[in-house]
């Protein structure tokens, strides 16, 4: 049984640590549109096309309001750190009670 529990762990730890990197590569996004970042430079158009198609699907759902201020990163955050309290935390916590 230690072994699954073992196995949880792990997959809770490198979930946490891919849910961190991806909000910081999206944060890069934010401040790179704020920017006038060289849309050909290989960095930026690797952290546009990771984070693009997640900020699509949000986008098509949300509607645009005060003058087109796209929140779809910030809903993409709140999901973000929703998962990282929710998802993260229970599977180390199921991990923790099946060693006892």
């Amino acid at each position: 049984m230690f072994v699954f529990a073992n196995l949880l762990e792990a997959l809770a730890t490198v979930l946490g640590m891919v849910l961190r990197l991806y909000f910081w590569v999206l944060v890069a996004r934010v401040v790179i549109s704020w920017l006038s970042a060289d849309p050909y430079n290989p960095i930026v158009r690797a952290i546009v096309s990771v984070t693009e198609p997640v900020l699509y699907q949000v986008r098509r759902l949300l509607p645009v309001f005060f003058g087109g201020i796209d929140f779809s990163p910030i809903v993409i955050i709140l999901g973000l750190e929703f998962l990282q309290i929710f998802l993260v935390r229970s599977l180390h916590q199921l991990a923790v009670q099946m060693m006892m």
